[in-house]
């Protein structure tokens, strides 16, 4: 299987940075309740500082979502829903050990991180415009399509994983119960994306050899290397 973005993403947004790791041997099993303190500290002090929106990594996406034509404070980017959420209730909702995992680490780094569970994507899976022909299954059971040029997470099935590029992922490839095998992506613009991915998915993979001992292969993508295959 692969992972890329596509030229005219790379193009339109040269500063992007992604790292993926791609990891087996998961489960539901897991208790993670404690990992997730040290990283719901690190965003409750940021917090203190100022809103989410003046964080540098939202303010980039942000700008982002403007030059895609939409409405920054309609549609967000997923962690900073997440920040929101955390600011306003003082916890996150628990799902599944590694997405609980993932969120806390999300709102950390004030960085969208993106779970899929590899056995629901078909070949790979790219970044691009959308042709308006793409499936997405949305969580309420309901099949979507988005927008010609909307960007989506898209595979060899023409199956959309994720709508808006960071804001709505879909249920098609959502972490389950039966999940063991999951593709981790985490995207950002601003100026020191590529070296905040890089420790992000460091840190991601420490937790998934801890808690699982789950060992995988991870990389930080940019234009100059675009593709990943695992």
């Amino acid at each position: 299987m692969h992972f890329q973005h596509s030229s005219k993403v790379w193009e339109q947004f040269p500063d992007l940075a992604a790292g993926v790791l791609a990891a087996a041997g998961l489960d539901a099993k897991a208790d993670v309740t404690d990992r997730l303190a040290p990283f719901e500290d690190t965003a409750r002090a940021r917090l203190e500082g100022s809103s989410e929106g003046e964080f540098p990594e939202i303010r980039a996406w942000r700008r982002t979502f403007s030059a895609m034509g939409l409405k920054p404070t309609q549609y967000r980017c997923a962690s900073e829903s997440l920040l929101r959420r955390f600011r306003k209730e003082g916890s996150l909702p628990r799902i599944h050990p590694l997405i609980d995992l993932c969120n806390a680490v999300s709102i950390a780094y004030a960085i969208p991180i993106a779970v899929f569970d590899t056995a629901f994507i078909g070949d790979g899976l790219e970044v691009r415009p959308a042709s308006g022909t793409e499936s997405y299954l949305a969580f309420s059971g309901q099949t979507e399509h988005p927008e010609p040029g909307e960007t989506v997470f898209a595979d060899a099935a023409d199956n959309a994983h994720a709508r808006r590029w960071t804001n709505r992922q879909s249920a098609r490839s959502a972490t389950r119960d039966t999940t063991s095998t999951v593709l981790i992506v985490a995207e950002a613009l601003h100026e020191a994306a590529a070296a905040d991915v890089g420790k992000l998915i460091a840190t991601v993979a420490d937790e998934l050899r801890a808690v699982w001992g789950a060992h995988g292969q991870q990389a930080v993508l940019s234009a100059a290397a675009p593709r990943f295959d695992f």
